[in-house]
């Protein structure tokens, strides 16, 4: 693993700022009705995805995840401004405006999803990964899912094949508590979600997901193990999410006061108070971070709405590979 310097705390700030300021952004437009469907943000948990991406080869690493889905990508090296634009439904978008926000993709960065069925990307993870030991690439595929996913039957299943056919796959999962409303404990007769790989003689372990260096120290070690061809790892990030599962959530299973106790360890001010202990960075050039952020974000935001949305005819185009579609009927 590389090694983790002053500027990966700077960056790691960076990052993680931007990433909860793109998603308060796409929380304002969504209340103003520009961005439709369903939202589901990440405040809280970016550790997870900041940790791993240190640990990753970008050029040859894989990442697939469910439809809490917008900053992975960015992340993974994809301009925000598309990301955003395909939350707003516009052809200048990820997917052209088709996807939206629960499908972002970007097979250029080796993101592939954004899937909207909940576990639906565990087998498919498993997938990507199949294919890289088949073809004998030497890269490795995250494939990232909640708390609610981990009790689908799919997991199981592909869990065994992994493990039978030690592919270079890690599976995450992300316990930010609950599942939609429904907390871990109601879900299961355990709350140690990462002992589910002992079952199939996995190495699995518990993580702290609110730590970008404990998360990229275990994603390391993983992903060493996977590139020796000693097959899958299981992950339970322990996180937590400040906003509620999507934006029409009105979060009555839990109280003001538990989410106020976990701001305590927001990851951000983690890695902000370690800048400012060890003087990595001055308060000007602090605040010249979150200029810089808030003006990118200002940015794609701008991108996005004034871009145009597509033409009808992008319905078909997407859809029909054979252009002189028979069932196609015009009025």
């Amino acid at each position: 693993m590389n090694k983790i310097t002053k500027e990966t705390y700077i960056n790691w700030y960076r990052d993680m700022l931007f990433w909860r300021k793109f998603e308060d952004k796409l929380a304002a437009v969504y209340i103003q009705q520009k961005v439709r469907g369903f939202l589901h943000l990440y405040n809280g948990q970016e550790a997870v995805l900041a940790g791993a991406l240190h640990a990753m080869d970008l050029s040859k690493d894989k990442m697939i995840t469910a439809y809490r889905n917008h900053v992975q990508p960015i992340g993974m090296g994809e301009d925000p401004k598309r990301v955003m634009a395909e939350l707003y439904g516009k052809v200048t978008g990820t997917s052209k405006g088709m996807g939206g926000s629960m499908h972002i993709f970007s097979k250029e960065h080796r993101f592939y999803g954004g899937h909207g069925i909940v576990g639906g990307q565990i087998p498919l993870g498993a997938g990507l990964a199949f294919g890289d030991k088949y073809k004998g690439n030497d890269a490795v595929t995250l494939c990232c899912f909640g708390d609610g996913a981990a009790r689908q039957g799919s997991l199981h299943e592909t869990f065994n094949m992994a493990m039978n056919w030690k592919l270079p796959v890690i599976f995450i999962v992300e316990n930010n508590g609950y599942a939609m409303g429904t907390s871990v404990e109601r879900t299961a007769n355990h709350t140690d979600i990462w002992k589910l790989g002992l079952g199939y003689e996995m190495p699995c372990a518990p993580v702290d997901g609110m730590n970008p260096i404990k998360v990229a120290e275990a994603v390391d070690e993983a992903i060493q193990r996977a590139r020796r061809g000693e097959g899958p790892t299981f992950l339970e990030m322990k996180t937590y999410r400040y906003r509620g599962h999507s934006m029409s959530d009105a979060q009555h299973y839990r109280t003001k006061d538990e989410v106020e106790e976990y701001r305590k360890i927001d990851p951000i001010s983690q890695v902000l108070e370690i800048i400012k202990e060890n003087e990595y960075a001055s308060a000007d050039e602090i605040e010249a971070i979150k200029k810089e952020v808030k003006q990118s974000v200002s940015e794609c935001e701008k991108f996005a709405e004034e871009s145009p949305y597509p033409e009808v005819n992008q319905l078909f185009d997407m859809v029909y590979e054979q252009e002189d579609y028979p069932f196609i009927k015009s009025k």
